[in-house]
């Protein structure tokens, strides 16, 4: 489906430029009166404090819009309506602002997402037609620190059922204004009439019949970025696109319809060979020739002579009639304890005609081993192949084995499965043949490791190389893996069997005015309305656990959002702790510490997950503690002569730090003018009176100051809570 919106966005933005726009001229102002006055009735607008006006006319894709524009000392407020009035846009710019000061710190978000939906739900009660309607789930904005506004978005039903129109609201949270909607609508999505809600086909019949277009293959996958095992999982296939016609109980594939709209999709992803030849011949860009020369002087870095002759030594590389045209060293950052890496990319090219042809050599300057081969090769739909791809395949298998034997032994060819829907251009033409060699475990495939190879199709050498191989993997027994069938039940029972509206291309054979036209222009498909099933998840699966028969997330959904800490559960600074978690701000070692005496680096830490991520004090390295600090110092809470890691931190200090952070350090020095009421108000230094006065009037400190007390991570939690409070 996604791909689906993509062409019907590319065909949208081709039809918009194609079509002539007219200003007000091009309706009457009896129209643009009209239009104006049923915004107004729809919106309940009062418009009396504006002083300029005007409106537009444009020709829209499918149907004509109007954009009304009001403006004043009050702000600016504009509008695109279709002729009837319906609000398609509104987008509200008050000259005034209803905000806080802002200070240095990040705030939690404000307002109350209940009143927001409330009038986000009156707003919409007044846009949508007859037969529309909206069910508001839980805004975007709850989310994030600074937060402004909610926003809230989804599909629009129409009859009861869900469709491919969309809509956003944006509601200000301070005073649960409206300033932003958007909508999209039948008479520029689709021709004609939105079909009946009653379904002839029922849902378990189309349930067999989308059931009959999943297919699975069982491989080996990495649960995460970090395991070293691989385990075997159930991977869909990808497929086509299908759905059940409502009211025939026909499967349809949507994927091949689509072809009726591909001129619009420019026949899919562009060539980006002159981008790749370009980046990895840059490799080296920026170093003089003397900084060239000394990288090729460090420990067991080969010379640029040697690396040449190494490449030409491999016949499969055709570079017989190749020049070296440039060698690029570079060093990349070591890891803890090993050596910094050197790598040299080679760029060879060969003049062919009014053509200049290039290989493009990434290897490791001290082993020679090639990391990656790119070739350019122009297209010509004139050249021909003069190899078979079966030969292609022959030669990318000799390869491999004579260069890689070891490794070849647990590799086999690898068919990427594919989902596209229109066919391959002819392969007469074709400048080379990709081949992909994936690892082999058990009998069973690990594609996440494999060897790519090209063959150039006029001469049969190796154009194309790449790799992606580690050893230190291992794979789990395929003992206790489930059946083929109870993995595909598993599978379809991630997904609901879903009735609804979804656009469908279909060829335009009527003779109304708009079909008319889109023929006039080279159409010869557009989208419809259908009624059907369609297979929906809530959320996206990777595949199904081959041991457990349970659903397999992808590695990034398995990450929590926030932080969750297990001992400060009763802790009088709970609640305070958790509020913050939940933006992801505190301590990445799932513990909070929470009674533990403050440290300089354990404030820092916290700071820094504000407006970076959250690092485990205990096990950050060097570079993430000096990222830290210089975020600190940034913050204007220390210099680099303040820097004390493991200095411990007293209450005042504290108030002090978060004070400099929240931007009141400079009020707070200030001397003369500061006044408190802490019982211990005698013990408190006169240079620090300034941060004790304001810490009571911001709510920071409650009872005694006592600022000589050392202080605990808890104590910062609430005392940061309360200053984003303000």
């Amino acid at each position: 489906m996604k791909r689906m919106f993509s062409l019907l966005l590319v065909l949208l933005l081709a039809l918009s430029t194609a079509l002539p726009a007219a200003a007000a001229e091009g309706g009457s102002d009896k129209e643009l009166e009209q239009v104006t006055q049923s915004v107004k009735n729809t919106l309940g607008l009062d418009t009396d404090d504006y002083t300029n006006f005007r409106g537009n006319y444009e020709e829209g894709e499918l149907t004509p819009l109007w954009y009304l524009y009001w403006s004043g000392d009050t702000g600016s407020l504009s509008v695109s309506a279709l002729a009837d009035g319906t609000v398609v846009s509104y987008t509200l710019n008050p000259a005034e602002t209803v905000s806080r000061p802002s200070t240095g710190l990040p705030a939690f978000p404000q307002g109350n997402p209940e009143e927001a939906q409330a009038d986000a739900e009156a707003f919409l009660k007044r846009v949508l037609g007859s037969g529309e309607s909206v069910v508001l789930e839980e805004p975007t904005g709850l989310d994030r620190l600074d937060s402004t506004a909610f926003r809230f978005s989804g599909t629009i039903a129409l009859n009861g059922l869900p469709s491919p129109l969309s809509y956003s609201v944006t509601v200000r949270a301070t005073d649960n204004l409206v300033t932003r909607f958007r909508r999209d609508v039948p008479e520029n999505a689709f021709l004609g009439s939105i079909p009946s809600a009653t379904a002839q086909a029922s849902q378990s019949a189309a349930a067999q019949s989308l059931r009959t277009t999943q297919s699975l293959r069982l491989e080996y996958v990495l649960p995460d970025e970090d395991s070293t095992q691989a385990v075997l999982c159930y991977l869909p296939d990808p497929v086509h696109t299908f759905y059940v016609d409502a009211k025939t109980g026909k499967l349809v594939d949507l994927s091949e319809l689509e072809e009726l709209m591909y001129r619009f999709g420019m026949g899919g992803a562009a060539n980006d060979a002159a981008t790749e030849s370009s980046s990895a011949s840059d490799a080296g860009e920026g170093l003089s020739d003397a900084e060239q020369a000394g990288i090729q002087q460090l420990e067991g870095v080969q010379s640029q002579n040697a690396l040449d002759k190494a490449l030409r030594a491999v016949p499969e590389y055709g570079l017989d009639n190749y020049t070296l045209a440039s060698a690029s060293f570079s060093v990349g950052e070591a890891e803890e304890g090993g050596e910094a890496p050197v790598t040299c990319v080679l760029r060879y090219s060969r003049a062919d005609g009014e053509d200049v042809l290039t290989r493009t050599f990434t290897v490791d300057a001290r082993t020679g081993q090639v990391q990656n081969l790119y070739s350019y090769i122009p297209w010509n739909e004139e050249d021909k192949a003069s190899i078979t791809e079966t030969d292609a395949r022959t030669k990318a298998e000799a390869f491999l084995k004579t260069y890689y034997g070891e490794r070849y032994t647990h590799l086999a060819f690898y068919e990427t499965p594919d989902d596209t829907a229109v066919p391959l251009e002819n392969t007469q033409s074709v400048s080379a043949y990709s081949f992909r060699f994936a690892r082999k475990e058990n009998g069973y495939f690990f594609p996440e490791q494999n060897y790519t190879i090209r063959i150039d199709s006029t001469d049969g050498s190796v154009c194309g190389f790449s790799f992606r191989y580690d050893e230190a993997v291992t794979f789990d027994s395929p003992q206790g893996i489930i059946s083929a069938q109870a993995a595909m039940d598993a599978w379809m029972d991630t997904y609901d069997v879903t009735l609804g509206y979804l656009l469908v291309p279909r060829e335009l054979t009527g003779t109304d005015a708009v079909t008319q036209r889109l023929t006039q222009m080279g159409l010869t498909a557009y989208y419809y309305l259908e009624l059907g099933y369609t297979l929906e998840r809530e959320d996206d699966c990777r595949g199904i656990d081959a041991k457990s028969g349970e659903p397999m997330a992808y590695s990034w959904q398995s990450q929590e959002e926030g932080l969750s800490y297990g001992d400060v559960e009763g802790h009088w600074a709970q609640s305070n702790i958790q509020r913050l978690a939940r933006f992801g701000v505190g301590y990445a070692s799932g513990t909070f510490q929470p009674g533990k005496v403050l440290t300089q680096w354990d404030l820092v830490c916290l700071l820094y997950s504000l407006n970076y991520y959250p690092l485990d004090p205990a096990q950050a390295t060097e570079q993430e503690r000096n990222d830290a600090y210089s975020a600190a110092y940034s913050m204007g809470i220390l210099t680099r002569a303040d820097r004390d890691d493991d200095g411990t931190v007293t209450r005042s200090r504290l108030v002090q730090y978060l004070l400099d952070a929240a931007g009141y350090g400079t009020v707070a020095r200030l001397e003369g003018i500061f006044t408190c009421a802490y019982p211990d108000r005698a013990s408190i230094p006169a240079d620090e009176l300034g941060y004790a006065a304001l810490a009571q009037g911001l709510g920071l400190v409650n009872g005694a100051y006592n600022g000589t007390a050392f202080a605990t991570r808890g104590q910062a939690a609430v005392m940061l809570c309360r200053l984003m409070d303000r």
